[in-house]
């Protein structure tokens, strides 16, 4: 089965960061993918997210605001389980 898409929106790209912001309709995915750098996940919106990674499935409650930080090297992907859209911005650290 096919995954739409998350869908991106690059706010800043240079040498120290790299600022996006996404956005998920309802079941949409990130594909797996792996973080070069580590990186702050801000929720702009709430909602329930799936993370699947090499452990296995798990579900991610996420409230507007309320960010978290990750290293880089994990390979994982992000899937919207929430009814609604849901969005945050991601902020990696290049430097």
């Amino acid at each position: 089965m096919n995954a739409i898409p998350a869908v991106p929106d690059v706010q800043r790209d240079d040498e120290r960061l790299c600022i996006t912001e996404w956005r998920f309709a309802p079941g949409a995915s990130t594909g797996w993918h792996r973080h070069a750098y580590d990186y702050v996940v801000v929720p702009i919106t709430t909602g329930t997210l799936l993370i699947r990674d090499a452990a296995g499935e798990k579900h991610a409650e996420l409230v507007a605001g309320q960010s978290y930080s990750r290293p880089a090297g994990v390979e994982h992907e992000v899937i919207n389980a929430s009814g609604h859209e849901f969005a945050f911005v991601e902020i990696e650290l290049k430097a």
